[in-house]
């Protein structure tokens, strides 16, 4: 009886083709799972540091699916809303500024319905570890300064580190770091002033105030 050598290996190919689809399957089960729980943790993280700029006393929403995304110049913002009785009564979201060398500082600031600065906090920077460094919360309570502050407090020309004739102390030996952090701050004031009626969710479709 003469064996067809095509057939003898049918079965073994089949058998390998079954066990690998099974393993992608399982890795692909796998990797949904783990992505739901990575999603659920940076939601957790994210909810942490937006309450670090906008005290719980001044919402009752679910702050981090509460959005409105916004334009600024060529940059997409995304700003979450804080509400109390369905009316917002601060904001959050994320500003920029240059930092050392290609790196960029990313801070979350938060604002009152008055375009009052609740909160500053640094989330992300490349800067000289025992100099820049100093903008983190758990290294200065520098970043606290901001606490308070409104685009005209201090007038205009305050906001600037002391050695350019602002208000704002300068790190010895870092002075590019504090200036560049408190001129982004200051642009995120203006963020909000030109778009307050849309960031407190009091204009309806067209532009038009509530």
């Amino acid at each position: 009886m003469k064996t067809d050598f095509r057939n003898s290996l049918g079965y073994p190919m089949a058998l390998l083709g079954g066990i690998a689809l099974m393993t992608s399957a399982a890795i692909s089960v796998a990797d949904w799972l783990t992505q739901a729980d990575i999603t659920q943790r940076q939601l957790e993280d994210l909810q942490a540091t937006l309450q670090q700029v906008v005290p719980a006393t001044y919402f009752d929403n679910d702050l981090v699916r509460d959005t409105v995304t916004l334009r600024a110049g060529d940059q997409t913002v995304i700003a979450y809303r804080a509400r109390r009785n369905g009316q917002v009564q601060a904001v959050c979201y994320q500003v920029s500024a240059p930092g050392y060398g290609n790196s960029a500082m990313v801070m979350v600031m938060g604002v009152d319905r008055a375009g009052t600065l609740l909160g500053v906090r640094v989330i992300s920077h490349a800067e000289t570890p025992g100099l820049g460094d100093k903008i983190e919360v758990t290294k200065s309570d520098w970043i606290l300064k901001f606490n308070g502050r409104s685009l005209n407090d201090p007038p205009p020309f305050g906001w600037a580190v002391k050695k350019d004739g602002g208000i704002f102390d300068q790190f010895t030996g870092a002075t590019i770091t504090p200036r560049a952090l408190v001129s982004a701050v200051k642009s995120g004031l203006e963020f909000f002033a030109a778009h307050r009626l849309a960031l407190l969710d009091e204009v309806v479709a067209g532009g038009t105030p509530k």
